[in-house]
């Protein structure tokens, strides 16, 4: 099997995709610090409220979520509750793990940072598309 080689064009292609990564996690993380959250319990949030599983995600499965090793999550967890934005339940079904549900104080938070970042979404897919469609 041949693999073709990168062109200059296809380099030009992957650094303005890398730029437009690099640009909406900068607004990101700025966003969530102008609403007094840290920008990893942010990311934490919006993984709790997106979870697709049945009822609240452990601990383990926002670790996986997050890309994060389980302790790291622990940690980001305590902080967030400790600042009001998540809640942790026993699990009925296993007492070994620990449900994140959101406080009203975190749906809040969530509400007003999902809606600028949406917004930044739509403003940013006309060039994603672009690039989207020259990487093929």
């Amino acid at each position: 099997m041949t693999v073709a080689a990168l062109t200059d064009a296809d380099y030009r292609t992957l650094a303005r995709f890398r730029h437009f990564l690099r640009a909406f996690t900068a607004f990101s993380d700025q966003a969530a610090r102008d609403a007094g959250v840290a920008p990893a319990q942010y990311h934490l949030l919006v993984m709790i409220r997106g979870w697709r599983g049945g009822g609240a995600p452990s601990i383990g499965d926002l670790a996986e979520l997050l890309v994060l090793r389980h302790h790291s999550v622990v940690e980001l967890v305590q902080r967030a509750r400790a600042a009001g934005l998540v809640a942790t339940t026993g699990d009925p079904d296993d007492g070994r793990r620990h449900l994140v549900h959101l406080t009203p104080r975190g749906e809040e938070k969530l509400a007003e940072l999902a809606r600028l970042h949406r917004d930044e979404l739509r403003r940013f897919r006309a060039d994603l598309a672009v690039v989207s469609e020259e990487l093929r």
